[in-house]
């Protein structure tokens, strides 16, 4: 499996509501709420060799109340 990270910022208001939709979905391993540039940040994995974009245009930016986000690529856990 492949991990990567997404933050996300939400429209103002909704981030509870993102959250709280994407635990629903059961895709995501982790959601953390942050303070910053981005309101959540959120931990997925995906089989090796699996496109993460296509993962994240697919299953992610669909859901209602997400204005941006970005996507961080993992190398290696230490």
């Amino acid at each position: 499996m492949t991990p990567f990270f997404v933050m996300i910022k939400c429209q103002l208001g909704k981030t509870y509501q993102v959250a709280n939709a994407i635990a629903d979905a059961e895709i995501a391993s982790e959601v953390y709420s942050t303070s910053g540039d981005y309101d959540l940040l959120v931990k997925f994995y995906v089989e090796e060799g699996a496109d993460i974009g296509h993962f994240v245009n697919e299953k992610v930016h669909p859901i209602d109340g997400i204005q941006d986000t970005k996507t961080i690529i993992t190398f290696k856990a230490f």
